[in-house]
């Protein structure tokens, strides 16, 4: 019987099977399986060291009576004691092959993963751009980490709603409504209308500025809009149709499309509801005419703080703010929705609101008795220069993400043309729009969302390193060996394999069957780089065995093992790739 899809669950569960019996899972014992140190085996577990320290017995000698009880093993992994009470494991090489053959299509890496998260539903929240505006570099790292995240998720086997919680209220309105009623120019309208509400946006903004009655009369605005007034509604029902129209047009190059679009305008009518329970539960108290939070128990929040903080619930003029819609958010998506976990993707900055917002929801829910979903803030830093500083153009303006995806392809095309001269126009363009947004895409996946990354052309276009292009290549070359043989890569290889035997056989095959544990890791963590850096290493283990073994030779039971492993690579090079939101090529 092969293995399951995650080896180390399976070896986890044999140890914890093996604690009970020594009377260990009721005093807290872990088993803390993890991938192992290659030289050390395949995975590795920690427990028996920890669990013995804190009860003053000797590690080794309990990680040998675990080991005693784990016989069962034996059959597909070699096992091994090493320092002081570490247990590694090393799967044999039919063991090996036993995993390959359970596992020979996308669907059926699907179908082992997806046990994880059966049955949840998790809301996904990110890009939210700001209608009005046009989409910069600054939204690029939300939407893809985000879309990576949806995707592991899904993989997962949770049911995934990705939601666009778009900036399409507020004050700015009455502002740019006031100026598209005396400025408009209905030629640039036509030809740019996002350019054109931008500059209607600045034309209100300053004159707010510099003349308060115009001010004054940006807020009737925007109180006639509140209020339904049809002319301002249909001001800004224009403004947010051609604003998403231009936002989707970004997302289809990366290949983003979103469940549902429920921007602040959508909560407008649900804060009462807030305002009403926060107060009857005591949470929320009047301060300086606002409606606040204070989180006592926070050395930042609390109102005996250095410089308080609390959260503003509702604003001292009575409007509503960012705290009123995004706790609207929460409920109506824990009631409607029936949320297992909300994920939240925004950048650093904004790290105090949703901490606030976050123990405000967890306080407000256990007072009312509501379910409580899980809660992640998935932060990211900046994209920046050279310098250090955030990425912007020569002249200091924001760099707009349209253009930012079209040069990349452009360069893109430059590279592919110099490599492949030879290819049709048509081809050249289609390879380098796959190449030239999977890099850019790649690029900011295949880093810590937690740190800046600097943007650098020439570094994620290079076909060396762990990029985008080098992977695109793994990818093609997996597939030129079996357009040389005459094979379809859909297919599973035909003949009987055998065992891996040659070096760079085994440690592909063991490398392969790891890929549970980057899943998990990168799901787990909501990082998508654990994944990226798997595959990295993935792409260079089979380079390895790509050249110390020949795949088509006269031998048909080592031609047959080596076409397995090569079908293998492609199948989670190709399934990883597109789990971070990547396109893959058949040629490049």
């Amino acid at each position: 019987m092969p293995l399951p899809f995650n080896v180390a669950t399976h070896l986890d569960t044999a140890i914890r099977a093996a604690a009970k019996a020594l009377g260990l899972t009721d005093q807290g014992f872990e088993s803390e399986v993890r991938v192992a140190d290659p030289a050390n085996g395949d995975f590795q577990a920690n427990g028996a060291l920890a669990f013995a320290k804190r009860a003053k017995q000797n590690p080794r000698a309990l990680a040998q009576q675990i080991v005693d009880l784990l016989g069962a093993l034996q059959t597909d992994f070699d096992l091994t004691l090493a320092g002081p009470g570490f247990i590694n494991f090393r799967l044999k090489p039919a063991a090996l092959l036993g995993w390959l053959q359970a596992y020979g299509s996308a669907q059926d890496l699907q179908n082992g993963a997806a046990s994880a998260r059966q049955g949840q539903t998790w809301i996904v929240d990110y890009s939210s751009p700001n209608t009005a505006k046009q989409m910069h570099v600054g939204h690029l790292r939300s939407a893809v980490i985000g879309e990576a995240i949806c995707r592991l998720l899904a993989f997962s086997g949770a049911k995934v709603i990705r939601d666009n919680h778009i900036g399409d209220w507020g004050t700015q309105f009455g502002k740019l409504i006031w100026a598209h009623k005396r400025h408009l120019d209905p030629a640039a309208l036509a030809t740019d209308p996002l350019e054109e509400f931008e500059r209607l946006y600045k034309v209100g903004n300053t004159a707010a500025d510099a003349d308060p009655s115009v001010l004054e009369e940006a807020r009737h605005e925007l109180v006639r809009l509140q209020d339904g007034d049809s002319t301002n509604l249909e001001i800004w029902k224009e403004i947010n149709d051609v604003s998403l129209a231009a936002f989707q047009q970004i997302y289809d190059q990366l290949g983003i499309k979103f469940d549902v679009t429920l921007g602040e305008s959508f909560y407008n009518d649900k804060v009462p509801r807030v305002y009403r329970e926060l107060s009857e539960s005591g949470l929320a108290e009047e301060s300086g005419g606002a409606l606040v939070v204070f989180h006592d128990e926070h050395p930042r929040f609390s109102r005996n703080a250095e410089r308080p903080n609390p959260f503003m619930v509702r604003k001292g003029d009575g409007a509503s703010g960012y705290a009123s819609t995004d706790l609207a958010t929460a409920l109506y998506r824990a009631e409607n929705f029936h949320a297992h976990g909300i994920v939240i993707v925004t950048d650093f900055r904004q790290t105090d609101h949703f901490e606030q917002l976050f123990l405000t929801v967890k306080k407000w829910f256990a007072a009312k008795k509501y379910r409580l979903p899980e809660l992640h803030h998935v932060i990211f830093g900046a994209v920046t220069g050279d310098d250090g500083k955030a990425l912007r153009t020569r002249d200091g303006g924001t760099i707009k993400l349209k253009e930012l995806l079209g040069e990349a392809e452009e360069r893109a095309y430059a590279l592919v043309t110099e490599k492949t001269p030879d290819l049709p126009e048509a081809e050249r363009r289609t390879i380098a729009r796959t190449i030239g947004i999977s890099s850019v895409q790649y690029a900011d996946l295949s880093q810590n969302r937690s740190s800046n990354y600097v943007f650098s052309w020439e570094k994620m276009l290079s076909f060396e390193g762990n990029t985008a292009p080098y992977l695109l290549y793994a990818v093609t070359r997996v597939r030129s060996i079996f357009r040389k043989a005459s094979l379809n890569p859909a297919e599973p290889p035909v003949g009987s394999a055998t065992a891996p035997e040659s070096l760079q056989e085994i440690s592909l095959a063991r490398k392969l069957v790891k890929f549970p544990d980057a899943i998990q890791l990168a799901t787990n963590t909501l990082r998508p780089h654990f994944l990226g850096l798997y595959l990295y290493e993935l792409a260079g283990e089979f380079s390895g065995f790509y050249a110390a073994d020949k795949v088509i030779v006269d031998d048909a039971a080592v031609r047959a093992r080596r076409l397995l492993l090569c079908h293998r690579t492609l199948i989670v090079l190709e399934t990883g790739l597109h789990l971070l939101g990547l396109r893959t090529l058949e040629r490049m």
